[in-house]
């Protein structure tokens, strides 16, 4: 399987000439969703789903299907009836030659004061890769690769440290990563080499690995 990692929260699946996306947010590149066979989105906020994107995506080839949750589906559902799917955790399903386990309810906790909206993680051909969205989801199951949400609002690097140790994946690449500025990456890579008991690893943007 091909991974590219697209800006921020965006991931870029390839297997056996068919695509699958994750989460083509507002933060990622206007393209980022073209091509896809299918996308995945995890969540509501606007770094994950940018609808214009996906709209693009849906009128560019009417055979991309989109699957997320209740409050992402309904936003889309009308304007595309049957190509847009509502998952939530526990749900199973094949997608572009790629199997899909549906992990997690609620969003990492910003602040007490903020409601949580939901969130779901998506867990790629039994464990291959496993991209939780904005929480720090323990799918319960191996993990080869782990889309390690490095930097955000809802987090902090302890916390980050002891999911890598809690879900034990083979590997890490970052993801949520465009509010960290490359004068602190040092400071993150260090940490998490240190002590996140899993291989850390990084791609710039665009760039592709096989996992």
């Amino acid at each position: 399987m091909k991974l590219t990692k697209m800006s921020h929260a965006c991931v870029r699946l390839e297997k056996d000439g068919r695509t699958l996306v994750v989460d083509p947010g507002g933060f990622s590149e206007t393209d980022a969703a073209l091509g896809a066979d299918a996308i995945l989105i995890t969540h509501e906020h606007p770094d994950h789903f940018d609808e214009s994107r996906l709209r693009t995506a849906l009128d560019a080839d009417p055979a991309v299907e989109i699957w997320t949750l209740k409050s992402v589906a309904d936003q889309l559902t009308a304007a595309f009836p049957g190509r847009v799917h509502t998952v939530g955790h526990g749900d199973a399903f094949t997608v572009a030659g790629f199997d899909v386990q549906v992990h997690g309810e609620l969003h990492a906790v910003i602040h007490p004061d903020l409601p949580r909206i939901t969130n779901v993680g998506y867990l790629i051909d039994d464990g291959r890769v496993f991209h939780p969205g904005d929480a720090l989801t323990v799918p319960g199951r191996p993990v080869e690769t782990l889309m390690l949400p490095v930097m955000a609002p809802w987090n902090k690097l302890s916390e980050v440290v002891e999911y890598v140790r809690e879900v034990a994946p083979e590997r890490t690449y970052d993801v949520h990563d465009a509010l960290l500025t490359d004068l602190a990456r040092p400071v993150y890579d260090r940490q998490l080499d240190a002590l996140a008991d899993a291989q850390h690893l990084r791609l710039a943007p665009g760039a592709s690995t096989e996992v």
